[in-house]
């Protein structure tokens, strides 16, 4: 069942929230030397520059903002920021890494939880790829109706590495299945968790289905771009 997955991949990131900043960070067990981690930094600053350029203002929606990473960025240029996250170990995290008062968070299940109003902007960062493919449509209808007139969209994924090395996995992934990944806390508990990888084509391809005119690019580790309903 789609709900059993879920409800084990919140607990997932509910057990993980004190170790995503390693990942993140590329530290301890992430670490793969010098070169790879300037390589991910830039990278991160190609879809960061992206993110600046997008210009996410006036009320800004952010779904899954687990620990905080990208919420910085965006509470520099929103007029109102609100943050949602089931898990609320991420959020105090995030919190902590914003410190602005003026920033809502809000303890949710996203593929429960419905919009008191309308935004501007709905941004999330690899949340896409956690989200059954089977309930894409679903998703995309609760962003749909989160977005006031002429509501922009930008997010940001991973995508499949199409020059990996030996280095390649991810040490927290015990297995990897067709749009699922077995993954593993440091306390040796494990949990199986949704992870669609897209390709920009294939997600350009769907979002023009569901009718949303989108840009999209792609570093060799990151999906990204912008997108607004017709």
């Amino acid at each position: 069942m789609d709900e059993d997955l879920l409800a084990e991949q919140r607990a997932f990131y509910r057990a993980r929230a004190p170790e995503y900043d390693e990942w993140w960070q590329r530290r301890g067990r992430y670490d793969r030397g010098e070169a790879a981690f300037a390589e991910w930094q830039r990278q991160v600053a190609s879809v960061s520059d992206a993110l600046s350029s997008f210009g996410a203002r006036g009320d800004v929606l952010e779904l899954a903002g687990g620990t905080g990473w990208w919420t910085e960025q965006l509470a520099r240029t929103a007029d109102q920021l609100t943050v949602v996250d089931a898990s609320p170990e991420t959020l105090d995290l995030n919190r902590a890494r914003v410190g602005r008062a003026d920033v809502k968070y809000v303890t949710a299940d996203i593929f429960e939880w419905r919009p008191e109003r309308t935004y501007d902007v709905v941004f999330f960062s690899f949340w896409l790829s956690h989200v059954p493919r089977r309930w894409f449509s679903r998703f995309w209808d609760l962003v749909r109706s989160s977005l006031g007139p002429g509501g922009r969209v930008f997010l940001i994924d991973n995508r499949t590495d199409p020059t990996p090395d030996s280095t390649g996995n991810d040490p927290f992934v015990v297995e990897y299945r067709p749009d699922l990944h077995v993954r593993r806390v440091s306390n040796g508990s494990q949990y199986r968790v949704v992870k669609v990888m897209y390709e920009p084509e294939e997600l350009q391809l769907l979002l023009d289905a569901e009718r949303w005119d989108s840009k999209l690019a792609a570093t060799r580790l990151f999906i990204f771009g912008s997108t607004q309903p017709r």
